[in-house]
């Protein structure tokens, strides 16, 4: 059985156009910060990762693709699993939904690297924790 990563979040003036919709690369936010709180929940940080393993994670790619709107004041959840990993990477898959429907679906590749750019081994430490995680299919 695998598990997902959880993250709400309500959209804000700050987070539409004049119209109120959600602006679309705001989405891109709310996916990165999505992610900072799976990392979080498993005991590391940002910061934490370079502090401790000289380490960067960036993205490489990102795949999203918007299906529906988003309003001013709209709740959100945001539902995070490793697709799959591999030395130096891994691919997550991110879905929003308001409600039980589906807003965006992204899938992302995140690299880990240096302070020089260069890919670097994923810590063990991260691995293993990440491990329950993994997931082949996106289930809402």
């Amino acid at each position: 059985m695998h598990e997902n990563f959880f993250h709400k979040l309500k959209v804000y003036y700050e987070d539409t156009d004049s119209g109120g919709v959600v602006y679309y690369a705001n989405y891109l936010k709310f996916l990165e910060r999505a992610r900072t709180e799976a990392l979080f929940s498993i005991g590391f940080s940002n910061k934490k990762v370079k502090e401790q393993f000289n380490s960067l994670i960036i993205v490489k790619s990102c795949n999203i693709e918007y299906k529906k709107p988003t309003y001013l004041e709209d709740e959100l959840n945001v539902r995070s699993f490793v697709k799959s990993i591999t030395k130096t990477s891994f691919f997550m898959n991110q879905i929003i939904t308001k409600k039980d429907e589906i807003i965006v679906e992204a899938k992302i590749h995140l690299v880990f690297v240096n302070d020089q750019g260069k890919p670097v081994k994923i810590p063990d430490e991260i691995y293993s924790k990440f491990k329950p995680y993994f997931c082949d299919t996106i289930k809402i």
